[in-house]
């Protein structure tokens, strides 16, 4: 591959989601959303392997099939009432079609199959940028168009999308598919609160980037593909180990960890809205999602796999990353709760 090919891609990559989170017009917000889906398939189908090439598949014709719906909506609405603009999207039918096409762009429930299938395809580096990058600019437009979604629809998707997350991850032993049900619970709880406080969904967006950017950043250290993979974390480095079960802990929202402030402050406002039970079944599927999260932790920092003597001297070899990202990350995906009335403001 030429020098220059990752460098465009990642570029487009970047350019894509920059231009649809910036734009007014729907056509720019399209044409970003399109730039996007064509600059990843590359970068997912690198390991040149049918189960690469699959998940390349899969992704483009689902990216492909939202892309198409968002742009029907905003030619009905337009149809309808003479403007392009995102945020007057007045038309009923096309709120419908947009939430659908957005819930198929961020692999909500229930469309969110195509999501596992595509992360077990890809290395840990591409699952990364999946669950992180490419879900800025759908985020985008739906905090953009938010006055003009059904507040029920949300709250049904952000309910189905907690406990599908939570149930789905229970029996997975990919530490990719893991994730992958992991960014579905906590897309669901973005989902649920946004119509109702959309700047708790920014920073429930923002700490869960954080957290998955640090944990993902352990995955690829330790080349941890499978459960069975973390046992060994601790030949590698005890460090690692004792950091990754913290993250772990904090993405599932244990207190004093900082994955529980954006949980606390999203049930508190559930309730406050008279939204008790939707805050009751949201906190039975954390316990669903808490408990694969506590299950790679026991295999993670709790259990002496059999090793050779080759895995016992593991620890020796440096970490052939920089790790000041991972630092940064986990620091802030551990410590942060204290914090809590400064991000209120």
């Amino acid at each position: 591959m030429s020098p220059c090919s990752p460098l465009i891609v990642i570029s487009s990559l970047a350019t894509g989601t920059i231009i649809t989170m910036t734009s007014h017009h729907w056509l720019m917000a399209w044409i970003g959303l399109e730039m996007n889906t064509l600059a990843i398939i590359p970068i997912i189908s690198t390991m040149h392997n049918p189960r690469a090439t699959e998940a390349a598949t899969k992704y483009f014709l689902t990216q492909a099939a939202a892309s198409a719906m968002i742009l029907f909506s905003s030619m009905i609405n337009a149809w309808q009432t003479g403007t392009w603009d995102i945020i007057n999207l007045t038309y009923e039918p096309a709120h419908i079609l947009l939430t659908l096409a957005l819930a198929m762009k961020l692999g909500l429930a229930p469309m969110h199959f195509w999501l596992p299938e595509v992360l077990q395809g890809s290395t840990l580096t591409t699952a990364l940028i999946i669950v992180t990058w490419q879900k800025l600019a759908p985020m985008s437009l739906i905090y953009m168009t938010l006055n003009n979604l059904s507040t029920t629809t949300l709250i049904l998707l952000g309910l189905l999308s907690s406990i599908i997350g939570g149930w789905g991850g229970l029996n997975q032993t990919q530490t990719r598919k893991i994730m992958a049900f992991s960014s579905i619970a906590h897309l669901g709880w973005m989902i649920a609160i946004s119509s109702i406080m959309p700047n708790i969904m920014i920073l429930n967006l923002t700490i869960y980037l954080i957290m998955t950017i640090a944990l993902f950043y352990s995955l690829i250290l330790s080349k941890s593909k499978t459960i069975q993979d973390t046992t060994t974390t601790w030949t590698l480095s005890p460090a690692l180990t004792t950091m990754m079960m913290a993250l772990l802990l904090s993405l599932g929202g244990l207190p004093p960890l900082t994955g529980f402030m954006p949980k606390w402050l999203i049930l508190e406002e559930l309730v406050a809205q008279n939204l008790t039970p939707a805050a009751t079944i949201m906190a039975m599927s954390a316990l669903l999602s808490l408990f694969f999260y506590l299950r790679v932790t026991y295999t993670t920092t709790l259990t002496l796999s059999p090793n050779t003597t080759q895995t016992k001297l593991k620890w020796r070899f440096k970490p052939n990353r920089p790790t000041l990202l991972m630092g940064a990350s986990s620091t802030i995906s551990i410590f942060l709760l204290p914090m809590t009335p400064l991000m209120l403001l």
